[in-house]
C-alpha cells in the first residue's frame, strides 16, 4: 500500500512524495481511510508508529475542502501534553500540507507571547495545535470561537490525564460543536481513558496496533547503584567511558536537572538542562543549540522525552527512572534515530527494584543487567526480581566502553561493564545500523 491509496487529496500526496514518504505504517494504513469517512476514531498506538501523521493526514484533507461555515475559528483542534509535541505536530502539519498554498495553522503553548498569538487568532485559522491550559486562557477571554469546529484530536490522551489535564479537557470538549467529528490517539485505551473516550465520541472505531520492538538499533542496560552518590560516580564512569557526540540524561524533578547540569558544567562538559518550569524563549534556545550540535549533554526531564530528534545523541541515561512505564520507552527513543546505533543505560536504586519490574513487564522483557567494574553494588534487589526462566550470572562479558566492534557490541576498556546474563550469553549485533526508509511521523 502507498500514500496516494489512501483517498488523500493529490496536494498533499504529491507534498507526502516530496518529504521521502512512501508507505504508510500500519496504525496509518488503518485510521486515515477511516478518518477521511468521517468516523470518530478510538486508536491505541506506541509513539514511534507514524500516528501523527495518521491524524494530520485526515485533518489536512479536511481543510483542503471549503468551510461550509464563517467566522476565523479552527476547523481542527489538536490537543497535545506538551509544548514540544505541539510545536512538533504544527511542524509536520506544516510538512504534510506544503502544497495547501492558504493553510494556516497556531500553536497556542504557554511560555509564548499572548500578543503574538491573539494577533494569529484574529485572523481565520485552519488547525490548532494546543496544550489545554494555554487554550483555556484563551477561551477564558473570548479569544477562541469553535463554531466552526469540524474535527477535535486529542494526542496522546493518556498522558494528558496523567498531567492532570481531565477537568480542562473536559471543558473543552463541552465547547465544542456536537456533530463534531473526533480522533483520540492514546497508548491505552483502558481506565480513565476509555470512560472519557466514552463521553466525547459517538459510535466511534476501536483500531489497537500491536506495540512493536523496534529497539534493535538501541543496546540497552540496567546499571543497580547503592545511592545517590553511587549514581553520581556510575554516572561520571558512564560518560568518561561513553564514547558518543551527544547525550541525553534524564531526572525525575526539575532541581535535579539543574544540578547535574551545574555538576556536569563543572567538570568541563558542554551541559544545559530543560524542564518546564523554564521560559518558553529559554527551552527553544536549549533545543536549538543541541540540535547544532553546541550542546553536547542534555540534562532533562520527562518532558523533553516527545519531541526531540536529533540524530547525533548517540547515548541516552535514565539517572532517575521514569513515573511511568511507558515513559522509559519514549526516553530511549531519543537515541538510535535516522537509522544509527544508541545506548540506553538505565541506573536504580536496589530499593527500586519494583519500579524496574513494572517496566520490565510493559515491554514484555527483562531489561539486561550490568555492572561497571570497580563499581558494584553492594546491595542486591531480591532474587524474585528476574522473571522466570532467567539465568543466574554467569559472569561478565568481557568488554566495555569503547570503540564500537564493525560486528555489534564494544571492544572494551579496562574498567568497562559486564552484563549480568544468564547462559545465553552476550547479545550478538543489535547494531544493525541499517538505513531505514523515511516514514511520516
Amino acid at each position: 500500500m502507498h500514500f496516494s491509496d489512501l483517498g488523500l487529496p493529490v496536494v498533499v500526496a504529491k507534498a507526502l512524495e516530496q518529504a521521502g514518504y512512501d508507505t504508510p505504517t500500519p496504525v496509518q494504513a488503518e485510521a486515515v481511510p477511516a478518518a477521511i469517512a468521517g468516523h470518530d476514531l478510538l486508536v491505541s498506538a506506541q509513539t514511534g508508529s507514524g500516528k501523527t501523521a495518521a491524524f494530520l493526514l485526515p485533518a489536512l484533507t479536511r481543510v483542503s475542502e471549503r468551510s461550509k461555515g464563517s467566522g476565523n475559528g479552527p476547523r481542527v483542534l489538536v490537543l497535545t501534553p506538551t509544548r514540544e509535541l505541539a510545536q512538533q505536530v504544527e511542524k509536520n502539519a506544516l510538512v504534510y500540507g506544503e502544497g495547501m498554498r492558504f493553510l494556516r495553522t497556531v500553536t497556542l503553548v504557554g511560555g509564548a507571547s499572548f500578543g503574538f498569538q491573539t494577533r494569529a487568532l484574529s485572523r481565520p485559522v485552519d488547525i490548532i495545535v494546543a496544550t489545554p491550559g494555554r487554550l483555556m486562557d484563551h477561551m477564558r477571554s473570548g479569544r477562541i470561537d469553535f463554531s466552526r469546529l469540524e474535527m477535535l484530536i486529542l494526542d496522546e490522551a493518556d498522558r494528558m490525564l496523567d498531567m492532570g489535564f481531565i477537568e480542562d479537557i473536559e471543558t473543552i470538549v463541552a465547547a465544542t460543536p456536537a456533530e463534531r467529528q473526533t480522533l483520540l490517539f492514546s497508548a491505552t485505551l483502558d481506565g480513565i481513558v476509555g470512560k472519557m473516550a466514552e463521553r466525547m465520541t459517538r459510535n466511534p472505531q476501536r483500531i489497537e496496533i500491536e506495540r512493536k520492538e523496534e529497539s534493535g538499533n538501541i543496546e540497552e542496560h540496567l546499571l543497580y547503584a547503592d545511592d545517590n552518590n553511587h549514581k553520581n560516580r556510575l554516572l561520571d564512569a558512564i560518560l568518561k567511558e561513553s564514547d558518543f557526540e551527544q547525550a541525553v540524561v534524564f531526572t525525575a524533578t526539575k532541581l535535579g536537572s539543574e544540578e547535574i547540569a551545574d555538576k556536569l558544567s563543572d567538570m568541563g562538559y558542554s551541559a544545559a538542562c530543560l524542564h518546564g518550569d523554564m521560559p518558553q524563549s529559554w527551552r527553544n534556545r536549549t533545543l536549538n543549540d543541541l540540535r547544532r550540535g553546541r550542546i553536547k549533554i542534555l540534562v532533562a526531564t520527562d518532558v523533553a522525552a516527545r519531541g526531540i530528534d536529533v540524530p547525533a545523541i548517540g547515548l541516552v541515561v535514565n539517572y532517575d527512572l521514569p513515573k511511568q512505564a511507558e515513559d522509559y520507552v519514549h526516553r530511549i527513543g531519543r537515541t538510535g534515530r535516522a537509522g544509527r546505533s544508541g545506548v540506553a543505560i538505565t541506573i536504580a536504586e536496589s530499593r527500586e527494584f519494583h519500579r524496574v519490574r513494572r517496566i520490565e513487564q510493559y515491554l514484555k522483557r527483562q531489561l539486561a543487567e550490568a555492572v561497571i567494574q570497580g563499581m558494584e553494588p553492594t546491595r542486591r534487589p531480591p532474587k524474585g526480581r528476574r522473571p522466570q526462566g532467567a539465568g543466574a550470572r554467569d559472569g561478565q562479558r568481557r568488554g566495555g566502553y569503547g570503540d564500537r566492534k564493525p560486528g555489534g557490541g564494544y571492544a572494551g576498556k579496562s574498567g568497562g561493564y559486564g552484563d549480568r546474563r544468564g547462559s545465553s550469553g552476550p547479545r550478538q549485533g543489535g547494531h544493525g545500523g541499517e538505513r531505514r526508509a523515511p516514514r511520516a511521523e
